[in-house]
């Protein structure tokens, strides 16, 4: 008999660092800059990416120390887990923290870190680079496919 998956026995507060970590399906969606409307608070997607992003593995160039490159970037932490609005629908930790499970496209699941592009959940092929859009211009890139993925 097979062992249950971590992600199947434990709550997001029991999970290790690594377990954490390994959640991550690798879409790259939290890497897109976000614009918030400061009256109503609604945040909009854009398809322009972190300068960090690798826009074709949709991973972070430098993980490690994106924080002192990109001093505004989200460190995930199960309490925000709670309380981040945009986190996506296919999200892994949001769909846990939900008590639900992973979608069969997620590596964890499928094995393969390319299921994610495959199944058109990731942001591969979909952004621009922050480097070569003025921040005055992000308007002009609002998505909403970021809070639709997943959906039929």
């Amino acid at each position: 008999m097979s062992e249950i998956p971590y992600w199947k026995r434990k709550t997001l507060a029991e999970m290790t660092a690594e377990e954490w970590e390994g959640l991550c399906d690798g879409c790259g969606i939290c890497c897109l800059n976000k614009l918030e409307d400061w009256d109503t608070g609604e945040v909009a997607f854009t398809s322009v990416a972190c300068r960090l992003l690798d826009a074709h593995s949709c991973r972070c160039k430098d993980y490690e120390n994106r924080q002192a490159t990109v001093p505004d970037c989200i460190r995930l932490t199960l309490d925000e887990v709670e309380t981040i609005s945009w986190l996506p629908p296919t999200c892994a930790y949001r769909l846990i923290s939900e008590g639900e499970d992973l979608y069969w496209w997620h590596y964890l699941v499928s094995g393969d870190r390319e299921t994610v592009h495959q199944a058109g959940i990731s942001v591969r092929g979909r952004t621009v680079s922050e480097e070569v859009v003025p921040v005055e211009d992000f308007e002009d890139y609002i998505v909403d496919w970021p809070l639709r993925v997943g959906e039929a």
